[in-house]
């Protein structure tokens, strides 16, 4: 009996208990007056909340038996000379042209980043948003904080001039990290950033379904539900808002990245004046692989057009395959979530694009409930199906694509894997940036002075220095290996 305390109508009951039954899900109704009050009215809230129709559209499309076997996929390596690059000093006049054209538009206020950080760091050992981890740095700065830092100091060089600069940072936040992120940024003062430039937007969820095409329940009155994908970030950016307020700030240009990254050059001025030069709607970096057989999605072209070609996809005599002249890897574009957009791509192409696109098919073992029994069920094996979308399932659709190489130890450390894992990890992440720091040092003119056998804990802050400018004082000096520069006049000297 639908009691008279809650905030829908029997008629509105009726009618939502129709479109699930229409669309073959009329389970998720069983025991539904059985509910207390405050479950029934959270329950029909949420299921009012999905889109059930598109929903099991999108199930039925990804899990079709494929086509009769027509021509195979032709791929190719994208070819030499098509993409930039800035690897050992290549096209070096070009990259000051890029660098210029970028830090332009930051000073222009037309340029904002959008951070990945949905993640938990439950690989990492925490439960916190993985953009809170503690690397280990001399300074035990999070990532959030040496990411914002990077923003800041971007906005101080291009406000060399006195004008006011600011660049917009869109944080995209899944459910479960939602609160512990926006706290995080509160605690810690939006890290140096002003409040109203920071947009919090949730990524998307979508129903997990049974392998039989059936919507799963996590608990009585709750439907099990899981991210659509980093691929659901358009839909998230259109339907929090987050294009509308960037539109109203006079933002053109959008740079993309995953928290997870510690390298990462943030709003990095050269990619985002490369794309623009070119005047493209779409761009990636992408990173040399480190051997042939590196387990990573590579760009190439797909029947002509952009796309990631996983590395399952690749033979062994592709992956080997070398450039005439060169010897370096044909299918060597290593695809790092790196990405540009223009506003107006983001705003008025996408949503077409967006309904041509599949969801791709992810077996998982989802806990559930058995609606017959009541039992909550922890499956040993996959016994269900989680849909979801990647970011560059746009490329094959993008009409200008820009594409630019960089070298992986300036810009790529992912963090994917735990304390000891010995590769992808907090200790790898940690050697690279300080790896990464000395070379800035070295290059303005310094010595660090290393111990052999030891690990140094150098450190330069980004306030300091973005990429390595700003350091001509150190020419000359002998640092001690172990410092954290926040401060060109008191750095510690042997």
């Amino acid at each position: 009996m639908v009691q008279s305390a809650l905030s829908f109508t029997a008629e509105e009951l009726e009618a939502l208990q129709a479109r699930y039954a229409a669309a073959g899900q009329a389970h998720v109704f069983d025991k539904f007056d059985e509910l207390d009050s405050q479950t029934m009215g959270d329950f029909y809230a949420q299921l009012s909340s999905i889109d059930v129709e598109r929903c099991v559209k999108y199930f039925k499309s990804a899990t079709a038996p494929p086509p009769a076997q027509g021509a195979a996929d032709e791929i190719e390596p994208l070819a030499a000379g098509s993409f930039g690059s800035t690897l050992d000093g290549a096209q070096a006049e070009e990259s000051a042209a890029w660098q210029a054209e970028g830090m332009r538009l930051i000073r222009a206020n037309k340029v904002a980043v959008i951070l990945l950080a949905g993640g938990q760091g439950s690989r990492l050992g925490s439960s916190a948003p993985k953009g809170c981890y503690d690397i280990g740095m001399p300074s035990h700065k999070p990532l959030f904080a040496m990411q914002a830092e990077r923003i800041r100091r971007l906005q101080q060089l291009a406000a060399a001039d006195g004008a006011e600069v600011r660049i917009p940072w869109l944080v995209m936040t899944s459910a479960p990290t939602r609160a512990a992120t926006q706290q995080a940024f509160a605690d810690a003062g939006f890290f140096g950033m002003r409040e109203d430039d920071v947009f919090f937007f949730n990524q998307g969820v979508l129903p997990c379904f049974g392998l039989d095409g059936r919507i799963l329940l996590e608990r009585a009155g709750r439907v099990a539900v899981a991210p659509d994908g980093n691929g659901g970030i358009y839909e998230a950016l259109r339907t929090s808002g987050a294009l509308d307020w960037l539109r109203a700030r006079g933002v053109e240009h959008v740079h993309s990245y995953c928290v997870d990254n510690c390298l990462v050059r943030v709003a990095d001025p050269v990619f985002v004046g490369y794309a623009a030069l070119r005047g493209a709607e779409c761009g990636a970096v992408v990173v040399p692989k480190s051997a042939w057989d590196e387990r990573v999605g590579v760009i190439c072209l797909r029947n002509g057009r952009y796309g990631v070609v996983e590395y399952s996809e690749i033979t062994e005599a592709m992956a080997q395959a070398t450039r005439a002249g060169s010897g370096e890897l044909s299918y060597n574009a290593g695809n790092i979530c790196n990405h540009y957009y223009t506003l107006d791509f983001l705003q008025q192409r996408l949503p077409e694009i967006e309904s041509r696109l599949e969801h791709h098919v992810a077996s998982k073992k989802i806990a559930h409930l058995d609606q017959a029994s009541g039992r909550l069920v922890t499956p040993d094996k996959p016994n269900g199906i989680k849909l979801e979308r990647f970011v560059f399932d746009v490329f094959p659709h993008v009409q200008r694509m820009a594409v630019l190489e960089v070298a992986r130890r300036d810009q790529f450390s992912p963090l994917k894997n735990g304390p000891g894992a010995g590769f992808d990890c907090p200790e790898t992440s940690r050697h690279d940036l300080i790896a990464c720091c000395i070379r800035y040092a070295e290059a303005a003119g310094a010595t660090v002075k290393t111990v052999p056998g030891e690990e140094p804990a150098f450190e330069i802050s980004a306030l300091v220095s973005y990429a390595g400018e700003g350091l001509e004082s150190l020419r000359g000096k002998t640092l001690a290996p172990n410092q954290h520069i926040t401060d060109l006049d008191s750095v510690v000297t042997v």
